[in-house]
């Protein structure tokens, strides 16, 4: 019960959403008690403040269910992520191909990274190559696009493919 209301008079709203008129707060609180309910200030810079009488725990309960059902509905998608060499044989790349195929399909984003050692950081091609092949495949099968192109960072190269919309 809230009884920290300063107001002489409030514009009280009855559990039912209907409005109660303008009562002193002693009355608010009087015809609250009466109902073995809880007294809630919903909008104290209003003039006069408005004031509702309700179960405030079946409130609470209410609001965290509804927030527990739209959690429920959010889906969450992970970034998965891919990594090879430059000089990869066509066999481990088709099984890199079908790992990033099975991830867009089940809605998460894959980060593709091909990385550099020594010597083969002469020839960036090679794996701008094997990523633009990647993203085109899963474009052309309808489970992904390239969200962000191949591009170098430091010894890596690195591509973001998000799932197509259209399932």
């Amino acid at each position: 019960m809230n009884e920290r209301i300063r107001a002489r008079e409030i514009r009280l709203i009855d559990e039912n959403g209907a409005q109660a008129g303008i009562l002193s707060s002693r009355d608010a609180i009087k015809y609250a008690k009466e109902r073995n309910l809880d007294l809630i200030e919903v909008a104290p810079n209003a003039n006069p403040p408005v004031c509702r009488v309700m179960d405030y725990g079946k409130y609470k309960y209410e609001q965290s269910k509804k927030e527990r059902d739209s959690q429920k509905k959010q889906r969450q998608s992970e970034l998965k992520a891919i990594r090879m060499r430059p000089g990869i044989d066509e066999h481990d790349w088709q099984f890199k191909y079908r790992n990033v195929v099975k991830f867009l399909k089940s809605g998460n984003k894959v980060k593709v990274t091909v990385i550099f050692r020594s010597r083969e950081f002469t020839h960036p091609e090679f794996a701008k190559d094997a990523l633009q092949r990647m993203g085109n495949g899963a474009k052309e099968e309808g489970v992904g696009v390239i969200e962000k192109a191949p591009a170098m960072e430091g010894r890596m190269m690195t591509m973001i493919l998000a799932p197509s919309d259209n399932k």
